[in-house]
C-alpha cells in the first residue's frame, strides 16, 4: 500500500464525517439547546463532541506533508496517534459522561477505520489536493511577510486601515465570493499566473495551512478573518468581519481587468481600481 493512499483515505473519511455530524447537529430543534437557550440537550451532547474531535483529528492528520510521507506503517501509526491524542482549541473537556462517551466513541471509530485500511494492501482512495497545517515557524514567517510587505496591522488590512488609498486594491462585498463566481475567478487568475499553492492564515487560535490553489476559498468563515498569499508575495486577499473581501497587488489588478462582472460586486465604500 502506498502511504499517500492511506493519507487520502483518512482525510476523506474525516472531512466527510465532520460534515455529516455538523449537518446532524444543525437539524436539532432550537440549535441543540434546552429551553433556557444556554444548556445543550442530551441529543446535542451526543453529537457536538464528536465533530470537535473529528476536526482535531483531521488537523493532526494534515500536519503530515503529503509530499514527504514516510512509509505506510509509519503513517498508520501517526493516524492511530491522532485518533488517541488529537487535541485542539476546539476540543473542550467533557462536562459529563454523555459528552465523554461520545468523544471517546468517535476516536474509536476512526482508529478502527485506520486498522482496517492498514490491513488492506489493495486499498484504494481517490487523490485529494494538497493541504497541510503549517508549523508554528512557518506561520510566523508568513505573518511577518503580511506586516512587512502589505502593512497588515493587528491582523487587519484595507478598508479598515487609515491613510492614502492604495492604487492596487480591489474591495468587494462578501456576496461576490458566496453568491457570485468570485472563488472561481480568483482561482482562475492565480492558475493563469502559474501559482500552484497558497498559504491561508486565520486569526485567533485556528491552524494555518498551505494548500493547492483549487482549495482556496477567500471568505470570512466560522467567525475568523483570513489572509491568503503565496511565496511570491505580490498579491494578497483579506476577508474581514466588516462584510468586505479585499484583494491587493497583481491579483487585484488582473481581477479588475478580466472579470466581466466585477463591477457588480464592488464594495460601495471603496473607489474604483485605477480611478482613485
Amino acid at each position: 500500500m502506498e502511504p499517500q493512499t492511506l493519507h487520502w483515505a483518512a482525510r476523506r473519511y474525516l472531512t466527510a464525517r465532520y460534515q455529516e455530524l455538523r449537518t446532524e447537529h444543525g437539524r436539532l430543534p432550537n440549535g441543540g439547546r434546552e429551553a433556557d437557550g444556554y444548556h445543550a440537550t442530551t441529543e446535542a451532547k451526543r453529537i457536538f463532541p464528536r465533530y470537535r474531535v473529528v476536526e482535531a483529528m483531521l488537523m493532526e492528520v494534515e500536519r503530515l506533508d503529503p509530499d514527504r510521507l514516510p512509509g505506510a506503517d509509519v503513517v498508520a501509526d501517526a493516524l492511530l496517534t491522532a485518533a488517541e491524542l488529537a487535541e485542539s482549541p476546539f476540543v473542550e473537556p467533557p462536562y459529563d459522561e454523555v459528552e465523554a462517551r461520545a468523544a471517546a466513541d468517535e476516536r474509536r471509530l476512526f482508529a478502527d477505520m485506520v486498522r482496517d485500511w492498514a490491513e488492506r494492501p489493495d486499498l484504494r482512495a481517490d487523490p485529494l489536493p494538497y493541504r497541510r497545517v503549517l508549523t508554528p515557524e512557518e506561520s510566523s514567517g508568513w505573518r511577518a511577510s503580511l506586516s512587512r510587505r502589505w502593512g497588515v496591522r493587528d491582523f487587519s488590512w484595507h478598508p479598515m486601515l487609515g491613510g492614502a488609498v492604495p492604487g492596487d486594491v480591489l474591495i468587494l462585498t462578501p456576496e461576490a465570493l458566496s453568491e457570485g463566481d468570485g472563488v472561481d475567478q480568483v482561482r482562475r487568475v492565480l492558475r493563469e499566473m502559474g501559482r500552484a499553492r497558497v498559504a491561508e492564515l486565520r486569526e485567533g487560535y485556528g491552524p494555518d495551512y498551505l494548500m493547492d490553489v483549487e482549495l482556496l476559498v477567500p471568505r470570512y468563515s466560522y467567525g475568523l478573518e483570513g489572509f491568503w498569499l503565496d511565496e511570491h508575495h505580490d498579491w494578497i486577499a483579506y476577508a474581514s468581519h466588516e462584510e468586505t473581501v479585499a484583494f491587493g497587488g497583481v491579483l487585484a489588478v488582473r481581477l479588475a481587468a478580466t472579470w466581466p462582472e466585477v463591477d457588480s460586486w464592488r464594495w460601495p465604500g471603496w473607489p474604483t481600481l485605477g480611478h482613485q
